[in-house]
């Protein structure tokens, strides 16, 4: 999935914090208003691209694995969906089908994904002025779903193989697509996931982002968790509908298997709109949606407050060794 999955701010602090202070003084004149919602990076402080991203990670991978573990009946329902031609009936049977192996891509790809998203957003945040800070969320957003998508692909090929009842086991279902389609069948779909993913990821996160920094600003105090995963559902539900006809594009790509029945990207739009109407590349629409809108509330919550947790114990380790400098 992993849609779900994805970003974060980076820069959540205690109260008070500098940026606190920023933000107060905002709001007492003493800084000009931006046409968006913009955030100050700390220059004070040398940028530990390593620390950042070692967070990132555990963070992602952390965040990943529990929105996935609790949304994956949802997705396979979304999926069969899609995937159904015509009439087709939709089973309820294993909705759990292929979730072993899908963790198994998951946790890397959202590590993944957010280890390259936190450094890369904090290097933009530097470069671009602060009325700019929605162009470096979406930059960071794009790069990193084109960086996670090496893994997220194969995985989400698997999955979806699954869930549509064509392997039972992802070892099997990895062996079958290589033994048949070559290693190129783990990459079906591989454009169309991007189509699709590369904007919702930019979209998803930028959305979220300045939402968050808006809310920052109005209150005048750090997010908390509910705050914070409200933000995230709201951001989720939007892109996920924005996103859905790429999403049955991609899905339809991803599971025709061996026959190749679309030649690409164009020939599928064509094909399944010729053949179901226009309507059927909003199909799962209802399950994408909530899917997306209520793990994007679970996966921004986990990942804030493991961010937190982390940030909490950096604290004293820093204090340690600046100690034993003097």
């Amino acid at each position: 999935m992993v849609h779900p999955i994805i970003a974060v701010d980076g820069k959540n602090s205690l109260p008070m914090s500098s940026e606190a202070l920023k933000i107060k003084h905002r709001y007492h004149g003493t800084e000009a208003t931006m046409p968006f919602a913009s955030v100050t990076v700390q220059e004070e402080k040398p940028f530990d691209f390593f620390r950042v991203l070692c967070e990132g990670v555990i963070a992602g991978g952390t965040a990943g694995v529990v929105v996935e573990t609790a949304l994956y009946p949802i997705d396979t329902i979304k999926t069969r969906l899609q995937a159904a031609r015509g009439g087709g009936k939709i089973l309820l049977k294993g909705l759990y089908s292929g979730l072993g192996g899908n963790l198994v891509g998951v946790l890397p790809a959202s590590a993944l994904f957010v280890g390259i998203y936190e450094p890369t957003k904090q290097k933009l945040l530097k470069m671009f002025p602060e009325n700019l800070s929605a162009l470096a969320h979406l930059t960071a957003g794009a790069i990193g779903g084109a960086a996670s998508s090496l893994v997220r692909v194969p995985t989400e090929v698997v999955k979806q193989r699954m869930q549509t009842g064509q392997f039972t086991s992802a070892p099997n279902a990895v062996r079958l697509i290589v033994a048949k389609e070559g290693f190129k069948g783990l990459y079906a779909g591989y454009r169309s996931f991007l189509l699709r993913d590369l904007p919702f990821d930019a979209m998803q996160f930028c959305i979220y982002e300045q939402l968050r920094l808006g809310y920052k600003l109005a209150a005048r105090r750090d997010l908390n968790d509910p705050e914070n995963a409200i933000i995230g559902a709201f951001a989720g539900a939007i892109t996920g509908a924005i996103t859905t006809p790429l999403d049955v594009i991609k899905t339809r790509l991803m599971t025709q298997g061996p026959a190749n029945q679309y030649k690409g990207i164009f020939d599928c739009v064509q094909n399944v709109v010729r053949e179901e109407g226009p309507t059927a590349l909003l199909k799962g629409i209802g399950p994408r949606v909530l899917w997306i809108g209520i793990g994007g509330s679970i996966f921004f919550g986990v990942l804030e407050r493991t961010k937190q947790f982390l940030q909490e114990r950096r604290p004293m380790t820093q204090d340690l060794h600046q100690s034993k400098q003097k």
